[in-house]
């Protein structure tokens, strides 16, 4: 199986040697996301709730690139530095994730690139 790159033009540039996502086969590893501004390149001023919502923006920026959603998540990983903003995180994720959410693993983590507060991951799947 090859493996594809995916560089989406609409989420943030890479801060480091890696890809937003690979896809091999009918799946999509998606780098994890930090909530950088696309457009400024630096992290979005306020809280976890303002992060959290940045991230989903840009993971949605890089499955938008091959024609995909969040829908076609199946499993996501979450990285708080704190896990004190669990609450208030997965009450945003779930506005994301209505009905059918994906499996999920959330871990607090001693730090996070730029300190950002939070990072997420995803896994989708390419039925076209």
């Amino acid at each position: 199986m090859s493996k594809i790159i995916i560089t989406a033009k609409e989420a943030p540039k890479a801060i480091g040697p890696y890809s937003h996502a690979v896809q091999v086969g009918d799946y999509i590893f998606a780098s994890g996301q930090i909530p950088i501004d696309a457009t400024t390149g630096d992290i979005v001023s306020g809280g976890i709730k303002e992060q959290t919502y940045e991230v989903f923006k840009n993971i949605s920026a890089i499955l938008n690139e091959v024609s995909l959603t969040l829908d076609d998540v199946f499993k996501t990983t979450i990285f708080l530095t704190d896990l004190a903003n669990f609450a208030v995180v997965n009450e945003i994720y779930g506005s994301f994730f209505k009905e059918n959410p994906p499996a999920r693993s959330c871990v607090q983590v001693a730090g996070l690139p730029k300190g950002s507060m939070i990072e997420i991951e995803v896994i989708a799947y390419n039925k076209a």
